[in-house]
């Protein structure tokens, strides 16, 4: 039983297999001596990644060795630190963890094949690096994730094409991005959250057209930034909120009340007028 006000032992450290790490076969004696390893903290033999990254951060010559490591992640994380010049032949590794390393660093010369890998992951890093028509053909991509990095990095212009993807995560960056001329096509989306980030972008005087939206967060919007003229439409809304945003506007536009002072007049005999 533990103590109370004590802390459990920490768990012994094991490799990608299970076993426990020992130093007494480890081939890095001397970076050990040199406070460059510290089983338990950073070692490359430790199944943890944050442990294997340490150990590459601070003796990244010694990452070229473990390239070929049966253990993915140690592949990936030394691939990270290696020379340019060896990641060539990790290019086809089985992991696709290591090949969007690879597709990360190395020209596009050399990985332009990975923007077709099998893998989205990979896929999303040639999405992120890509240009001009390459990265324009990524709008197409059967995965959604890959679709919506290739919207964040495609020049405005292009946008128009990705308007009616069929992921309203999609659409929602286009809405953001889109340039304003083209933004009222997606007025009448069919998901709120696009119709949202259209409303967020428009004109004031646009936004009349979604005073009678169905959901309450676009009209909220309509009476919080839309023109006078959308205001009236939402004064007697079904929610509150929305109703009581749209009448405070309409109450700070109303003009002031004109206050015309009483005209007073003399009484006979007090310095009024003579007949």
């Amino acid at each position: 039983m533990v103590a109370a006000g004590s802390q459990a032992a920490a768990p012994e450290p094991t490799d990608w297999l299970g076993h426990p790490v020992s130093c007494a076969d480890c081939p890095h004696e001397e970076i050990r001596a040199e406070g460059r390893c510290d089983r338990g903290r950073i070692c490359v033999r430790d199944r943890r990644a944050r442990r294997i990254d340490r150990f590459f951060a601070g003796n990244p010559g010694e990452a070229e060795q473990y390239l070929n490591h049966p253990y993915f992640e140690i592949r990936a994380l030394a691939a990270r630190r290696a020379s340019l010049f060896l990641l060539p032949a990790l290019i086809d590794d089985p992991e696709p963890d290591v090949r969007a390393v690879v597709a990360q660093r190395l020209p596009l010369t050399r990985v332009i094949k990975l923007r077709e890998d099998p893998d989205r992951k990979v896929r999303m890093v040639m999405a992120q690096r890509l240009e001009g028509a390459a990265l324009v053909a990524m709008l197409g991509d059967p995965d959604y994730a890959v679709r919506l990095v290739a919207v964040r990095h495609v020049p405005p212009d292009v946008l128009p094409g990705a308007m009616q993807d069929p992921d309203p995560q999609v659409r929602c960056e286009v809405a953001r991005r889109v340039k304003p001329d083209v933004l009222p096509a997606m007025l009448y989306d069919l998901d709120p959250l696009v119709r949202i980030a259209v409303a967020e972008r428009l004109e004031p005087s646009q936004l009349v057209a979604l005073a009678d939206d169905e959901d309450l967060r676009v009209r909220f919007i309509v009476a919080e930034r839309g023109a006078p003229a959308a205001l009236p439409l939402l004064r007697d809304d079904p929610d509150p909120e929305v109703r009581q945003r749209a009448r405070d506007r309409l109450a700070g536009l109303a003009p002031p009340t004109l206050v015309v002072s009483p005209v007073i007049e003399p009484k006979e005999g007090h310095d009024g007028p003579r007949p």
